[in-house]
């Protein structure tokens, strides 16, 4: 049988590389507050079919133990028509830092996420100063439409999510007529698709337990780690003189 053992790496720089061990990954006991779930919806009626789902998902973990949070998208200007200090945006990435895992749950329109979706994600950056106010979290990403199922707004939102850096569930919820599926007080009616919404908030609650206990880990990088090797050694080198 043929093997490969050649093990050199001569284009890296080995000072800077981590090599990932079970000890690491063990689940520290330092965290004592409730996993912090933030969840958004995308639509602004007053009979919101995502708002009530996401509700729903919201009363399922706080059962679970969770604390929660539903960010009101209404009054949140469009991304980039105001500073980043107005108080919708203050708010909703304060939030972003603040959650440990997010719910986005949002309607299909013209088989897409809607535009009041999208501009909640678009006000939340990779980056800001020192912070990623969305990386490493978990995401469990949810749709309501009102005809026939369909996966195109889930799928969407899990390319969104993978590019914000986080943790995208396996599980999602697809809610087909949606007018059907909720009573005059906005509550889920019983069905499978309620039974599915179960599964999803269970699945993101073991997730949110599982990672936030290494989301640093996880998410420490080769190259970001040679690149602050990079600015460190450029801060401690002693200044030139020029004659």
């Amino acid at each position: 049988m043929n093997t490969f053992d050649d093990k050199s790496l001569p284009a890296f720089a080995l000072n800077q590389i981590d090599i990932p061990t079970s000890e690491k990954l063990a689940m520290p006991s330092h965290y004592t507050h409730a996993p912090r779930i933030l969840l958004l919806y995308g639509s602004l009626r007053e009979r919101s079919f995502s708002r009530f789902l996401t509700e729903e998902a919201a009363r399922i973990l706080l059962h679970f133990g969770a604390e929660v949070r539903i960010f009101d998208p209404r009054d949140l200007p469009i991304a980039g028509s105001v500073a980043e200090s107005h108080p919708k945006v203050a708010e909703l990435r304060a939030l972003s830092m603040w959650s440990e895992g997010q719910v986005w749950c949002s309607p299909e329109r013209h088989g897409t996420i809607t535009a009041v979706m999208k501009n909640q994600i678009d006000w939340i950056p990779l980056e800001h100063g020192a912070m990623r106010p969305s990386q490493g979290r978990t995401l469990a990403v949810m749709q309501v439409s009102g005809g026939s199922q369909s996966f195109n707004t889930v799928n969407t939102m899990r390319v969104l999510g993978r590019w914000m850096r986080m943790f995208t569930i396996p599980n999602q919820s697809s809610v087909a007529k949606a007018y059907d599926e909720f009573d005059a007080a906005g509550r889920m009616k019983p069905s499978p698709y309620y039974d599915r919404l179960f599964d999803v908030m269970e699945e993101l609650y073991k997730f949110t337990l599982l990672l936030r206990e290494r989301s640093d880990y996880l998410t420490d990088r080769y190259s970001e780690r040679k690149q602050r090797h990079v600015e460190e050694l450029k801060s401690t080198a002693p200044a030139v003189d020029v004659i």
